[in-house]
């Protein structure tokens, strides 16, 4: 049960979050309780110019799937757009940060990471990197996929702090771009879960993904909430 938002300081997101709960359903606001019980801040997934809509669009779905929140697009060369019919709605339950105002987006979204604490995982075959089923998951991760052509960029090879891949036996050298991230996902995820206490998102980044939820959810939530604020003062 999602419990412990209600518990916090008398902010003004936790009022508008009370106050927004009456506009759904009980068996919605269920489901919201028990998604983001499970949902993880541990493992950021970036995905570098990846241009084709079907594929960053699978990611996503399987990376809301898998319980991980944000996603990054760094888009040097391409701005991806989200095929609904492949996400399936997923983009709605996600914290999707996009980088492409910079001449280095890559070098941006990576430097931003390593502030936040994460490591930068690089996924390439052509280096000795690690199996996936070998890297360490104790740190916070960011993983991070390029395109099937062309791998990742120099600028992630360079600022990586570890390499991984994912074993194959038959001619082919790499998977789909989506089903490698699935794969990966889900071996770090269920490590991550099993073996990394705290792994879980902080009250606050409950809260605020809660909200976002609630936002996405309910129609003219947008006046719903400056009624709110101008009727309180808040």
């Amino acid at each position: 049960m999602f419990i412990c938002i209600f518990k916090m300081e008398n902010s003004q997101k936790i009022e508008l979050i009370n106050y927004l709960i009456q506009f759904i359903s009980e068996n919605r606001k269920q489901r919201f309780d028990e998604v983001i019980a499970q949902r993880t801040n541990h493992l950021h997934i970036v995905l570098e110019n990846i241009y084709q809509a079907h594929n960053a669009s699978a990611v996503l779905r399987s990376a809301e799937s898998f319980g991980i929140q944000n996603v990054h697009f760094i888009e040097n060369r391409n701005s991806l757009k989200i095929s609904d019919d492949v996400a399936m709605g997923s983009s709605n339950w996600l914290n999707i940060h996009r980088y492409n105002t910079s001449d280095n987006n890559t070098e941006q979204a990576l430097l931003l990471l390593k502030q936040q604490g994460y490591k930068i995982v690089a996924t390439t075959p052509h280096t000795n990197a690690c199996t996936i089923d070998k890297l360490p998951v104790n740190n916070k991760l960011a993983l991070v996929f390029g395109t099937e052509i062309d791998g990742v960029s120099e600028t992630v090879m360079k600022m990586a702090d570890e390499f991984v891949k994912i074993p194959m036996y038959g001619f082919t050298e790499s998977f789909n771009v989506s089903v490698c991230a699935a794969l990966c996902m889900y071996e770090l995820t269920t490590r991550i879960r099993q073996t990394v206490p705290n792994h879980l998102l902080s009250e606050i980044e409950q809260a605020n993904v809660y909200f976002n939820w609630l936002k996405t959810s309910i129609k003219n939530s947008d006046g719903l909430i400056a009624n709110y604020l101008q009727k309180n003062s808040l």
